[in-house]
């Protein structure tokens, strides 16, 4: 019985360990038009969401970021990551990866064939887009502790 309590314990916090690897969360510090903010996203889980944590637990990385299309800013990474793409509806709040090389925050809605990085958390359309501002920002994206 003790060892059937222990292979229990043991596949549960294998559990509660792979769970928390899927649910990485990041910091992104974003200084606009319309000042300082920082917001929290989660990683998604895949192969290019894993390389970014990757690149980011070296240290915080800084984009400067510049809008596109009125629905998103974009920046070039200082390194490429894996492609995932499947074709994407964009939401406010996606974090994206385009060609392997940018990394876009949308604060509108787009579809192409995309890689999910990411999703925004804990902010509306009209927040993420005032947080953005109008023109350049700069982003500097962290794993959050």
């Amino acid at each position: 019985m003790r060892k059937v309590i222990t292979l229990i314990l043991l596949l549960c916090a294998a559990y509660l360990s792979a769970d928390s690897k899927d649910n990485m969360k990041i910091n992104i510090s974003i200084t606009s038009s319309s000042g300082n903010h920082t917001i929290a996203a989660t990683l998604a889980d895949n192969s290019s969401a894993k390389a970014f944590a990757e690149l980011l637990s070296n240290g915080p990385v800084t984009i400067d970021m510049q809008d596109y299309g009125n629905f998103e800013k974009v920046g070039d990474l200082p390194s490429s990551l894996p492609r995932n793409d499947t074709s994407v509806i964009t939401e406010p709040g996606d974090i994206i990866l385009y060609q392997g090389n940018k990394i876009t925050i949308y604060y509108n809605t787009n579809s192409w064939s995309f890689t999910r990085l990411g999703k925004v958390e804990g902010v509306t359309p009209a927040e993420l887009k005032k947080i953005l501002g109008k023109g350049n920002v700069t982003a500097v994206f962290k794993l959050a502790k």
